[in-house]
């Protein structure tokens, strides 16, 4: 299983401009790393693995929206009945870290990687799951989009 550390050694390999936060509390959830860190839930994304088709897929979008399985099944062609969300054992098998805590990258392997347009929206610091319960990711949404691809698409009706 993948922790903080592998992610932070991941982003010193890849020169990624971001930085993990410890705000002393677990935050395995939108309202706790907003609340834990004093900002506004709009400044914290999610990372959310989906199975499209028997292969993974990762968006990432912002906190509290609520992805659309059928919109993500449009944008990839698929049926929507091919694409559904990953849950727990899975999400930790394909990407490493335990749910509540995977951050946008620095996966066991590279994950296609799908922008949510609100995510676009974002302005100032943004933070995301950081490898633990109780770590986030900080980062630029300009660095996000350097790291994961420009991919994006409307996934919230």
């Amino acid at each position: 299983m993948l922790t903080a550390n592998d992610l932070e050694q991941f982003m010193a390999a890849e020169k990624i401009a971001a930085t993990l936060v410890w705000p002393g509390v677990p935050t395995p959830t939108v309202v706790d790393a907003a609340a834990a860190l004093g900002v506004a839930p709009a400044q914290i994304i999610k990372s959310v693995l989906f199975v499209a088709d028997g292969e993974p897929v990762l968006v990432v979008a912002s906190g509290q929206a609520k992805i659309s399985s059928k919109l993500l099944a449009d944008y990839l062609g698929l049926a929507r009945r091919r694409v559904r969300v990953a849950l727990g054992e899975k999400v930790t098998a394909v990407t490493g870290y335990i749910p509540g805590s995977v951050p946008p990258f620095g996966h066991l392997q590279p994950l296609p990687t799908v922008l949510e347009a609100e995510v676009l929206t974002l302005t100032g610091d943004i933070f995301g799951g950081g490898g633990n319960l109780d770590a986030l990711l900080r980062l630029s949404l300009a660095e996000l989009r350097r790291v994961v691809g420009e991919k994006t698409a409307v996934l919230v009706e």
